[in-house]
């Protein structure tokens, strides 16, 4: 596999609490709008990128059309963009595909970008004339989702007590994590969010629903709670006989955020010249035992690990997807760990889950962190819908 990543060439909005301050924005529409604008401030035409690809999870209106359609409002209407989405893996999927498109000789250059909202979630109608008084069923597309696995035949937060209960996990320790998630998430707050300006602009205008005037202006991502450790300590778990509490689980959200890809270094380094080599070593998934998704994440690192023929210890740098604390807190220990040594400057955990962006987002942070350590190796890992997860290996190294 050749996969590279240009420095910089990458963002991503704020991340806002689902019902908030991106509500009422058409996800391909936003997604399209900050794309057009990142790549205009870092001096990317889109007639430079040979391939694109577009992810989402949640259906919006006209998403029929969605990749094609984005390309089309971002100018690049010379590339077809097939559209991804494999839940909260979506993003690494994105990598994935342009990867394989790679290998078959399509392109130095691609696109990849993801927006999502679960705000407004759609009520799908399907129609049954053959059913009893021809009465159809209908399907809450977001919630209907969180509360339901057809295959496993639970909800989301049943598999991450089937972990717990596997590994012994307890409310208590799934609270340390979260304290210490949010302590994590207050250093890329530090300096006037130092850290994230790195990826995120300083001030988001948040535009009208027609894109044609600026409503509001997040400093940041919008929705994030405040960490109380006493109201915390006296939460209790949200299924009777369980251990997962509200605050031991990340909040449904809204954004956008997109990545430049190169097939080689020296393509790379046509859009970021002078930035470090940032390669990508494996691409890798996994699928768990039906009902345990929080422990998908473990298989599919082990797969990139053995791939790159690397050890858990050699990897500098650790963010995951953790939508509950199980999550991480089973994950250390299958690798013998400490969760601490993990999400350096936030998680989806605090920030909150858009679900398709979610993953490019902490690829991003990971990049970054390595980059201010001077280099080195990375691990981005994290579940999706239906038991499933996958992994990314990525190397910061020298400059160009």
């Amino acid at each position: 596999m050749s996969l590279f990543i240009p420095y910089g060439a990458y963002w991503s909005t704020p991340f806002a609490r689902w019902q908030g301050a991106l509500a009422h924005l058409h996800s391909v529409e936003l997604a399209a709008h900050v794309t057009r604008a990142a790549l205009v401030d870092r001096g990317i035409g889109t007639e430079q990128f040979d391939a694109a690809c577009y992810g989402w999870t949640v259906i919006q209106p006209e998403c029929f059309y969605a990749g094609p359609w984005f390309t089309g409002l971002i100018g690049a209407g010379h590339l077809p963009c097939p559209t991804i989405n494999q839940a909260c893996a979506t993003g690494p999927r994105l990598l994935a595909h342009i990867a394989g498109e790679f290998a078959r000789g399509e392109g130095r250059l691609a696109l990849v970008a993801s927006g999502d909202r679960t705000s407004n979630g759609a009520h799908v109608y399907y129609p049954a004339p053959g059913a009893t008084g021809g009465t159809g069923r209908a399907e809450d597309w977001v919630l209907g989702s969180f509360g339901r696995d057809p295959w496993a035949g639970g909800a989301m937060l049943e598999t991450a007590e089937n972990v717990a209960a596997r590994v012994g996990i307890e409310t208590a320790e799934q609270h340390e994590v979260v304290l210490y998630r949010a302590a994590q998430y207050d250093r890329a707050l530090a300096e006037d969010r130092a850290f994230q300006r790195r990826y995120m602009p300083a001030q988001f205008e948040v535009p009208d629903a027609r894109f044609r005037k600026t409503v509001a202006v997040l400093e940041g991502d919008s929705g994030v709670e405040p960490v109380n450790p006493d109201k915390i300590a006296r939460l209790v778990p949200v299924r009777p006989g369980g251990t997962v509490t509200f605050a031991g689980q990340t909040h449904p959200a809204d954004g956008a955020a997109g990545m430049v890809l190169a097939a080689s270094a020296a393509a790379a380094a046509e859009i970021a010249p002078g930035g470090p080599v940032i390669e990508v070593l494996a691409l890798t998934q996994s699928r768990e035992e039906k009902g345990f998704m929080p422990a998908a994440p473990i298989a599919a690192t082990r797969a990139a690990l053995a791939r790159a023929g690397l050890e858990i210890g050699q990897v500098d740098a650790i963010k995951s997807h953790n939508p509950f604390a199980v999550n991480d807190i089973a994950f250390a220990r299958a690798f013998g760990i400490d969760w601490r040594q993990m999400n350096n400057f936030g998680s989806s955990l605090i920030w909150g889950h858009p679900q398709g962006p979610t993953g490019l987002r902490g690829i991003i942070e990971l990049i970054e962190e390595l980059e201010m350590r001077g280099g080195g190796i990375g691990l981005f890992q994290g579940c999706a819908a239906g038991d499933s997860a996958m992994a990314v290996l990525i190397r910061v190294g020298d400059v160009h």
